[in-house]
């Protein structure tokens, strides 16, 4: 549930990969990638 939240409040551009919790970054980077935007789930 909290990765869905990371994931689309990263999609929507109010947060960054950067700010997802490391015990939740794989479960978010696959949301991301299951929906296109893979692109997003980069370090900065």
């Amino acid at each position: 549930m909290m990765a869905m939240l990371f994931a689309t409040k990263i999609i929507l551009g109010k947060a960054t990969f950067a700010q997802v919790p490391r015990l939740l970054k794989d479960q978010v980077k696959e949301l991301l990638e299951d929906a296109g935007m893979g692109e997003l789930a980069v370090q900065e």
